[in-house]
């Protein structure tokens, strides 16, 4: 049941990656997406997914770049900040067709370079792209050597830092050093309420009886 799920899911994938490359056939006519290939630091051998053998992380993987076609480019990060590089390669009916270069861990946020040279020498304009959060997650179930993201809020972004510290996640550690700390000011508050609210109070008596 599972590999069926993955399979009608990488078929959706398919469908999205072959609507999404420039210039690309219509979407009835696109040739199936049949494997994917990962290389880059910490790898012997290039990774393969096989729609027949890995459906599941060959969708996910591909999910990383089955949208840039329409997407907004960037300007060039700079070298140092991009952190470890894999290259991805996708194989349309056992061909290779495109290839891009992914940086999960990049300061920033992952990133996604695809170069003008491809492999199915189709005209493509090369550009940088931000990437998806779940970048870094795919790539290191498919296999690559990554350290392993907690929660989405680590997604790659700043080099797998946590985006938002884990005393704003539980604010109720917070809030009684903040309650002490307002304490004096809201009873000198309370204080004031209850004065003027006394005149205003004695100032109505005192009108009252002079104008009976």
């Amino acid at each position: 049941m599972a590999h069926r799920f993955w399979r009608r899911a990488l078929a959706v994938a398919t469908l999205a990656f072959a609507m999404a490359l420039p210039s690309a056939a219509p979407a009835a006519a696109a040739p199936e997406i049949t494997a994917i290939t990962i290389e880059g630091e910490g790898l012997d051998e290039a990774l393969r997914l096989t729609a027949e053998e890995r459906p599941a992380h060959l969708a996910s993987v591909l999910d990383q770049v089955s949208w840039l076609g329409n997407a907004h480019k960037t300007a060039a990060p700079k070298e140092e900040t991009l952190g470890p590089k894999y290259t991805v390669v996708v194989f349309q009916d056992g061909e290779p067709k495109q290839t891009f270069d992914l940086y999960p861990l990049a300061e920033g946020g992952p990133r996604v370079y695809r170069p003008k040279e491809q492999p199915s020498k189709r005209k493509t304009s090369e550009g940088w792209f931000l990437g998806r959060l779940s970048m870094s997650e795919s790539l290191r179930s498919a296999g690559a050597p990554l350290p392993e993201q907690i929660d989405p809020l680590s997604g790659g972004i700043g080099g797998g830092e946590r985006l938002i510290p884990e005393e704003a996640i539980n604010p109720g550690s917070e809030f009684g050093e903040a309650f002490d700390v307002l304490r004096p000011a809201l009873l000198l508050n309370v204080g004031l309420i209850t004065v003027i609210t006394g005149s205003i109070a004695g100032l109505a008596l005192y009108v009252r009886r002079r104008t009976r």
